[in-house]
């Protein structure tokens, strides 16, 4: 394997761990428990990170607009379109014999969640892979004007007054401004951390993470990327998730923090839990109501359910990886043109 930023790798692990406990407990019903709450109240900041991180490691948008665009369309387009569809194949798979055993939808069937959020029935988290792509987009055409991308700076005020006029764009569109802020925060921090020594880094961080948490003591505030909203104080949120997103991954960098097999591993495919957890989580549930009882309201579904999805989850990491549609990892064909070459030339030798 190549060398990696195993900070960044521990950091991507923790927000899936916190994403499939959140989705877990919200299909349990205990999404609202107190304690609960306080967790998301110190990470609500996490979805924005996986823009953060693709920020940090960016090398350039240099290529023609068209190429880019299919390139970025086969690595995230197909694989939210895909992903959706096999969680609609199960959701809809288990209506008939819920609508025959009920009588009524066990949850209501909103389609305007389709072209209002980007989300799937029976895959709701993929709305992450569309605003994603539109990010990308967004962002290289920004490339494309000298220091245009400086007005990247104002987009947590786009994306509030957004907000503020009950998000009116379709597909979600409102959380693109957020995410092409946070992906320019993390190439910003980029050329900061390749300055600092290590001891410079890890104190700056330091420092920056307990401002964190004073501005979310004094200012506390949500945002959640998913539907664009703001809880609480809007700046205290964008200021806290500034803070978090520099301060945490400057930490761990700057303490050199080793791989953790278990949790690096989930970092290094987190592509294959974050499309994969929310069908079985729906499979499971459906299940349960078939026979009549439901995991609603049921802590221990909850302790079953985390680490059964998780173990499900690290089985499909080769199959789905080895699947382009569902990956997003195509073969690289000058890649492949160069090894046969090579493969030639040796065996002529």
């Amino acid at each position: 394997m190549k060398n990696r930023n195993h900070a960044f790798d521990l950091l991507c692990a923790l927000c899936i761990l916190r994403m499939i406990c959140l989705h877990v407990l919200q299909m349990c019903g205990h999404a609202h428990d107190e304690w609960w709450k306080e967790v998301m109240a110190w990470t609500y900041f996490f979805m924005a990170f996986f823009f953060f991180k693709s920020g940090f490691f960016n090398k350039g948008n240099g290529r023609d607009t068209l190429p880019y665009c299919k390139e970025k369309a086969r690595r995230l387009i197909i694989p939210y379109l895909a992903s959706g569809l096999i969680g609609d194949a199960i959701y809809f798979a288990f209506l008939p014999p819920l609508m025959e055993k009920y009588h009524a939808p066990i949850e209501p069937l909103e389609w305007q969640m389709v072209w209002t959020r980007s989300s799937f029935f029976g895959n709701p988290p993929v709305w992450f892979l569309f605003s994603f792509f539109c990010a990308y987009v967004g962002i290289h055409l920004l490339e494309k004007v000298r220091h245009l991308h400086w007005v990247a700076v104002l987009f947590p005020l786009a994306s509030y007054w957004l907000f503020r006029m009950d998000n009116p764009l379709w597909m979600g569109g409102e959380n693109v401004f957020m995410g092409i802020y946070f992906f320019y925060l993390g190439k910003m921090w980029r050329r900061v951390t390749v300055r600092l020594d290590r001891d410079t880094l890890l104190w700056t961080s330091v420092a920056l993470t307990v401002a964190f948490a004073i501005v979310n003591l004094c200012l506390p505030g949500q945002y959640a990327m998913s539907s664009n909203s703001f809880t609480g104080n809007p700046w205290g949120a964008v200021a806290g998730t500034t803070l978090a997103l520099c301060g945490l991954s400057g930490v761990l960098m700057g303490m050199q923090v080793p791989r953790i097999p278990a949790l690096s591993f989930i970092g290094e495919h987190s592509m294959v839990y974050f499309i994969a957890h929310y069908p079985i989580l729906y499979f499971v549930k459906f299940t349960h109501l078939c026979f009549g009882r439901s995991i609603y309201g049921r802590y221990e579904e909850a302790i079953v359910l985390i680490p059964t999805l998780l173990i499900v989850c690290t089985w499909l990491v080769p199959y789905v990886e080895r699947t382009p549609w569902l990956s997003g990892r195509w073969p690289n064909p000058k890649k492949r043109l160069c090894t046969e070459t090579l493969t030639d030339l040796t065996l002529k030798s």
